[in-house]
């Protein structure tokens, strides 16, 4: 029997490679895609091996996870429970979709990932497998295992002599992609307990930077980020310049008790950068050029197509019609917005575009006013006619004593 397996390098994907040799009797295809994380692959696959794969393939996805998920979600304003940017979420499908390419290629039947039995990312993973390869055997080791806390799969770990970054002293479980950093376990399952300076991994202490605010400025053609104080990049570029910025500042902290899909609340704590930053410019250059009956429309669908990416349907019809309604309400969203980043806030201070519908002649109180109030009067007249109506029917049920 031949598996491949989703790896990390992470404890769990770690352990799950001696543990499937030892359960199935198999060969194990360790699977790594680089989505912007910080590993090296020489050492990875070293890892992978000595663990006992027998073979380790890994591809640079980062490009595609930019194009086809980071941006599509920023268009959608996609933020779940109005605080998750959705890093860790958006990245599964598409690692989901390497593990099937491998395993097509190496002619493997089953397919493994190392998501634990209470989290989200099992769902991710599975409904991924089960759209584009139903006919793949999928194995959840950590959901088959015997082992019954973390402290025990690090024990079995150090038997095994496999080298894993968590600790007992730092026992966080880190996912990391070009969108942001997810983070749990440890002092932080307390939600009364502050996060541990040591839980973050980029970003500065507020209190601890800079003392001087700095402006940004973003640009964006159809709802897609393309230049950054006023030089044209790729979104991939300006994501990688604006996490280095935010993190500076302290921009970018998260600390979220959510509601996890299988029913229980979780604290998490993200760090995303670049998220909070272009999420801020893009909603505001929405706010400037759509009418507000549309920007109403959209932001209660963004909310839905949160939830979708969180619970793993990001190949589902129904994300796919939303997404073709997104696409369209990006018409008009060009131009540019411009941000104050300061010891962890990140404020809008000006915006522009060509198709703004903010009218300064209409807006101002000054002399060059020409909106005509006296047309207000019979406006309020006609609008607030069924409060009229209401009104009278409530005075004459009172006095009826109905």
């Amino acid at each position: 029997m031949k598996i491949v397996l989703a790896y990390s390098g992470g404890l769990d994907t770690s352990v799950c490679i001696p543990w499937l040799r030892e359960r199935y009797g198999a060969e194990v295809v360790a699977y790594t895609s680089f989505i912007g994380q910080p590993d090296n692959p020489r050492l990875l696959e070293s890892k992978a091996k000595k663990t006992g794969a027998s073979a380790f393939v890994f591809e640079d996805l980062t490009d595609r996870f930019v194009a086809d998920y980071i941006v599509p979600a920023l268009q959608a304003g996609a933020v779940y429970e109005e605080k998750y940017p959705l890093a860790t979420s958006l990245a599964r499908p598409l690692i989901a979709e390497g593990v099937v390419r491998t395993a097509r290629k190496y002619g493997a039947g089953a397919v493994a990932h190392g998501c634990t039995g209470k989290g989200n990312d099992q769902v991710r993973f599975e409904l991924t497998f089960r759209y584009l390869a139903p006919d793949l055997k999928v194995i959840a080791p950590v959901r088959e295992w015997d082992f019954s806390s973390r402290e025990e799969e690090m024990e079995y770990a150090r038997q095994k002599g496999i080298p894993v970054p968590t600790t007992k002293k730092k026992p966080y479980s880190i996912d990391w992609n070009l969108w942001g950093i997810s983070i749990e376990c440890g002092v932080l399952e307390d939600p009364w307990q502050a996060p541990p300076e040591d839980a973050y991994q980029i970003t500065a202490a507020p209190w601890r930077a800079p003392a001087k605010p700095e402006e940004v400025e973003l640009a964006f053609e159809r709802g897609v980020p393309c230049a950054l104080n006023g030089k044209a990049l790729t979104p991939r570029e300006i994501i990688e310049r604006l996490t280095r910025t935010g993190s500076r500042h302290g921009v970018g902290r998260i600390d979220l008790v959510e509601n996890r899909l299988v029913g229980i609340k979780s604290r998490e704590i993200y760090e995303a950068p670049a998220a909070v930053i272009l999420h801020a410019a893009h909603t505001e250059l929405e706010r400037l050029v759509m009418s507000r009956d549309l920007f109403g429309l959209k932001r209660s669908l963004s909310h839905l197509y949160a939830r979708l990416i969180y619970d793993g349907q990001w190949f589902s019809h129904l994300r796919g019609c939303l997404a073709a309604f997104v696409k369209e309400t990006q018409r008009f969203v060009s131009g540019k917005v411009r941000l104050r980043l300061f010891r962890g806030a990140c404020d809008v201070v000006g915006r522009w575009s060509p198709h703004s519908l903010y009218a300064e002649s209409l807006a101002t109180y000054s002399a060059g006013d020409l909106f005509d109030r006296t047309a207000s009067r019979g406006f309020i007249e006609i609008f607030g006619l069924p409060s009229y109506l209401e009104g009278k029917r409530a005075r004459s049920s009172k006095k009826a004593g109905t």
